[in-house]
């Protein structure tokens, strides 16, 4: 049974839903979707008091444990690409080209497109817990973030980013 979590977060309400095993899927609700679904009052299930305090924990600024169960549903390339989001450090960052290079060198092909990986990070369905806001462009531009570059800004600077080593997009200063 898909339960809802309405998390009220730094950059506005998330929407954390789980299948009652693992996360599936975490929104920023904004526009179309940000009025407010229904939520019982009873006892949050334990996935969601652990996203909860994941939550907390990263907003305050402190390095968060590992994130509870996750299961995002994708195709095998996207899951691929998921998996190396997962594994770039708090505080850390990667480019589309190093994420390419890597699926490359892992199933021994001649070339992986940057732009291919790219899709698959847009199609990130669990926004901050699988970490997409830490792929940059080549030589530190910032590029496309589906929730908005001002969140992507929001939360490179809560992991202490120096925002001027990145390049912003042109029209986007």
């Amino acid at each position: 049974m898909q339960t809802t979590l309405i998390y009220a977060s730094p950059l506005g309400q998330l929407m954390v839903t789980s299948d009652g095993a693992s996360l599936t899927q975490v929104d920023l609700m904004t526009g179309h979707n940000a009025a407010r679904p229904s939520q019982k009052k009873d006892k949050l299930p334990k996935i969601l008091e652990q996203a909860r305090d994941w939550f907390d924990s990263y907003f305050a600024g402190e390095v968060p444990p590992p994130p509870p169960s996750l299961a995002p549903v994708g195709t095998a390339f996207r899951q691929e690409v998921w998996e190396i989001l997962r594994a770039i450090p708090y505080g850390q960052i990667t480019t589309y080209g190093e994420i390419a290079r890597q699926i490359e060198k892992k199933k021994k092909l001649e070339r992986m497109s940057a732009q291919a990986v790219g899709g698959a990070v847009g199609h990130n369905p669990l926004l901050i817990l699988i970490p997409c806001h830490r792929v940059v462009g080549a030589n530190g531009n910032l590029t496309g973030f589906a929730s908005g570059m001002d969140v992507k800004v929001k939360l490179l600077s809560l992991e202490k980013h120096d925002m001027n080593q990145f390049t912003m997009p042109k029209g986007k200063n």
